[in-house]
């Protein structure tokens, strides 16, 4: 064999083992976005996003979320908030849409003081759904009623079910520190 042919071939196997090496690198990262983002990641590309568009928006999601100041709440916070849900509940029978915008707020004020931007509501999905995609798809459920009855196109079947959503969502941002440490270990190991 010629030297010639045998450099082709070295440069051949060099490109082919590049190739190869890009290819698994990809699919570690869709995998770990998969496994971040769950539910979230599935969503985006079921609405016909491109997937290399869906996983550089869930990447630069990552990095936003990476500089926020995420705490968790303090016992005495928490016990304010429970004790507020409560009473929020309780209100539902009497007025479930005031008691569903109260949901909303207090979901909102959750957020705020765990270090979550609140500026808007895709952007308030944006940012949770690095921590919290499981939940994510009860919040737009409760979300997208609180629009209905806003217009009023809610029932009280559609707000009792919001007040679920909102609770779902609610319960897992008073997760304790541990709880949100557990889940971020969990994705960067994987």
């Amino acid at each position: 064999m010629s030297t010639g042919a045998t450099i082709v071939i070295i440069v051949v196997a060099v490109v082919v083992l590049a190739l190869v090496a890009w290819f698994v690198q990809q699919q570690m990262r869709r995998r770990q976005l998969r496994e971040r983002f769950g539910p979230e990641y599935d969503r985006a590309i079921e609405e016909g996003k491109d997937r290399r568009e869906v996983e550089s928006e869930l990447l630069e999601r990552q990095k936003r979320h990476s500089q926020l100041d995420i705490r968790p709440l303090d016992e005495a916070a928490r016990t304010r908030h429970i004790e507020e849900w409560e009473r929020v509940q309780a209100d539902f029978v009497d007025d479930p849409g005031s008691a569903v915008a109260e949901a909303d707020r207090l979901v909102t004020v959750v957020m705020s003081e765990r270090g979550y931007p609140t500026e808007g509501f895709e952007q308030q999905v944006a940012d949770l759904s690095v921590r919290h995609a499981t939940t994510l798809n009860h919040y737009r459920d409760a979300h997208e009623v609180m629009e209905r009855h806003s217009v009023n196109q809610a029932s009280t079947e559609d707000l009792r079910e919001a007040m679920v959503h909102y609770r779902a969502l609610f319960e897992e941002l008073l997760a304790s520190e541990s709880d949100d440490h557990r889940a971020d270990t969990a994705h960067r190991r994987a």
